[in-house]
C-alpha cells in the first residue's frame, strides 16, 4: 500500500524569503495537492547566530499573500508539532546519542586552533584544503582517535565538544533524483560534517533528518543548492536504518543577464524586487521592495513563478491555481537553470489586470479616491475605467493613467509646449471654450464634431491643435481618447481647463 504523499516547506528564519524559496513552496504546494497529499511548513532555526526578529513571521505572511496553504505546521499545529526546530532540541540530542551508540558519529573537542593546525599539516599542493575526514580523522582531537572513555570524562568535566558523522571508507554513494536521475559520489570525497553543536543545537543536516523521517515525509523538494548536501543525507537515513523519501533538487533561478543565481543586488541593480513582499530590515532599518507593495497581483506572481522551471509541455502561459495543481508533475520540470526575465514579470500581471473585472477595478478606484479626499458616480468610474484599464499592468497603474480626471494640471508639460504651441493656439483655444460652452447636449458626436469644425473653418494645424487641447485637458501627451477624456470631466470642467491654460500662456 502507498503512502500518503507528505511534503515539506522548511525556511531558515535568516531574512526576507526570497522568491526561489517561494517557488520551492509552490512547487511542493502543487505536488501535494496533485497527489491529495499533505503539505507542512517547518521553521529551521537551528543557527541561533543567524536568526533575524520578524523573518518567520514575513515567510508565514509572505506564502498567506501567495494563497499557498498549510496543512500542519508552526501556525497552523498538527500531530507532529513542534514544528519550530528551537523547540525539538531534545528530539536531536537523543538521535546524535544513538548514533555515538552504534559507532556511525562521534565526540569531537577540536577548537579552532587545533582545525587551522591540523589543515596547515596536512595541507599539500595536491590538496590545498583538506576536509575532516577519515584520512584527518586519527590525528584530530575525538573519541575515535582517543577512546570513548577519554571523551565521556572530558564531557562530565564541562569539555565543549561537538558530534561528527563518521563518514564510512571506500563507499559509492546513490542519490535517487526525481529530476536529475541517479547521482554517485564516492564517500572519499565528503566529511565528517558536525551534525550536534556545542550549544547544544542540532545542525542542519542532523535535524533536517530526524524531522523528515518523524514527520513521515514522502517527498523532498528543494532547492539545487542542497544538491551536495544530499549524499551525506543518504548515509545518515542509512545510518539510522531509515529510508530515504524521495528526492527532487529543484534548478536555480538565475540573473536576468550574465551567469548565476537571482540576488538581490540584481533586483536592486535592475530594478525589480526579488521578495514577495516589502522587507525592513531590523538591524539597519533597510527597506526591499516586494512584489505586493510594486503592484504585483499574487495570482500573476504565482504564475510567473511556476513557468520559472516547470512547464507542461503545451504553448499555454496562462494558468489558474486550479490549472497548475492538475497539471505539475516533477517530470516536467527542467534540469537547467531558468532565467529571470522582469519584463515577463511584467507581462503576466498586465495580463492579469486584463482580465481583472469591471466590477473590481471600479472598487480599487473608488477607494484610492476615498484615501485622497475624491468622490464620483459609479457611472463616472466606470467610464474612466474603460477608457484607461488597458494601460494598467501594475495596480499603482489604477491611479496614475487615472488621476487627470479628478485633479486639474498643476503644470504643463514644457516640451509639449515648445513642440506645439503657435501664434494660433490661443485662438484655437478661445474657439474651443466658445464654441463648447454653448453646445446643449455635451455629448461626444457632438462635441468632436463641434471640435474638428473649429480646425476646418479656422485652418488651424490638426496636429497642433489637438496636442494643444490635450494639454490642457491633462497637462501633457498622455491619456486616452481626448473626446473620451472630455466626455467624462463634462462641460464646465473642461471649459475650466481651457481658461486655465490661456491663462497660464498669457
Amino acid at each position: 500500500m502507498n503512502k500518503q504523499v507528505r511534503v515539506r516547506f522548511a525556511p531558515s528564519p535568516t531574512g526576507p524569503l526570497h522568491i526561489g524559496g517561494v517557488r520551492t513552496a509552490l512547487y511542493n504546494y502543487l505536488y501535494s495537492r496533485k497527489n491529495n497529499g499533505k503539505f507542512i511548513l517547518r521553521i529551521e532555526d537551528t543557527d541561533q547566530s543567524r536568526f533575524v526578529p520578524g523573518a518567520e513571521q514575513y515567510i508565514i505572511d509572505s506564502l498567506a499573500w501567495c494563497g499557498i496553504t498549510f496543512d500542519e505546521g508552526v501556525s497552523e499545529g498538527g500531530p507532529f508539532a513542534p514544528y519550530r526546530q528551537s523547540e525539538r532540541k531534545d528530539i536531536y540530542r537523543r538521535f546524535a546519542l544513538e548514533l555515538i551508540r552504534s559507532g556511525r558519529a562521534y565526540y569531537a573537542f577540536d577548537t579552532p586552533a587545533d582545525l587551522e593546525n591540523i589543515k596547515q599539516k596536512f595541507k599539500s599542493e595536491e590538496n590545498p584544503n583538506p576536509q575532516y575526514d577519515a584520512k584527518i580523522r586519527p590525528f584530530t582531537d575525538n573519541s575515535k582517535a582517543k577512546g570513548m572513555e577519554d571523551a565521556l570524562q572530558r564531557i562530565e568535566n564541562g569539555e565543549p565538544y561537538v558530534i561528527r558523522i563518521c563518514i564510512p571508507e571506500n563507499e559509492e554513494i546513490i542519490v535517487h533524483d526525481l529530476i536529475r536521475g541517479e547521482v554517485r559520489v564516492h564517500s572519499s570525497v565528503l566529511d565528517d560534517k558536525v551534525l550536534f553543536k556545542s550549544d547544544g543545537m542540532p545542525t542542519y543536516h542532523l535535524a533536517n533528518i530526524v524531522d523528515d523521517h518523524l514527520m513521515e515525509i514522502t517527498h523532498v523538494i528543494r532547492g539545487e543548492e542542497w544538491l551536495p548536501s544530499a549524499p551525506l543525507h543518504v548515509i545518515l537515513y542509512k545510518s539510522f536504518g531509515w529510508d530515504p523519501p524521495q528526492f527532487a533538487h529543484l534548478p536555480l533561478i538565475l540573473k536576468p543577464d550574465g551567469p548565476g543565481k537571482l540576488s538581490k543586488r540584481d533586483g536592486d541593480r535592475m530594478g525589480f524586487p526579488v521578495f514577495p513582499l516589502q522587507w525592513t530590515d531590523p538591524a539597519t532599518g533597510d527597506v526591499s521592495s516586494g512584489y505586493r507593495e510594486s503592484g504585483y497581483l499574487p495570482d500573476a506572481f504565482i504564475n510567473m513563478l511556476a513557468l520559472l522551471g516547470w512547464n507542461p509541455g503545451t504553448e499555454q502561459e496562462i494558468f489558474s491555481m486550479e490549472e497548475l495543481i492538475s497539471l505539475f508533475s516533477i517530470d516536467k520540470v527542467g534540469k537547467a537553470g531558468s532565467r529571470f526575465d522582469p519584463d515577463k514579470a511584467k507581462w503576466f500581471n498586465h495580463t492579469y489586470m486584463q482580465r481583472t473585472s469591471e466590477e473590481d477595478l471600479v472598487y480599487q478606484l473608488k477607494n484610492i479616491l476615498y484615501s485622497k479626499g475624491y468622490s464620483r458616480d459609479e457611472n463616472t468610474l466606470l467610464k474612466i475605467i474603460q477608457a484607461t484599464r488597458e494601460r494598467f499592468t501594475l495596480v499603482p497603474d489604477i491611479w496614475k493613467q487615472t488621476w487627470f480626471f479628478f485633479e486639474k494640471p498643476v503644470e504643463y508639460d514644457q516640451e509639449v509646449i515648445k513642440k506645439r504651441w503657435t501664434e494660433q493656439s490661443l485662438s484655437f483655444l478661445t474657439s474651443c471654450r466658445e464654441a463648447l460652452s454653448k453646445i446643449a447636449d455635451f455629448s461626444h458626436s457632438i462635441v468632436e464634431f463641434e471640435i474638428k469644425k473649429i480646425i476646418s473653418d479656422n485652418g488651424f494645424n490638426t496636429g497642433n491643435s489637438m496636442n494643444i487641447l490635450r494639454l490642457a485637458l491633462v497637462g501633457g501627451s498622455f491619456g486616452p481618447g481626448i473626446y473620451q477624456i472630455i466626455d467624462i470631466l463634462g462641460q464646465n470642467e473642461t471649459i475650466e481647463r481651457i481658461e486655465k491654460l490661456k491663462a497660464y500662456k498669457q
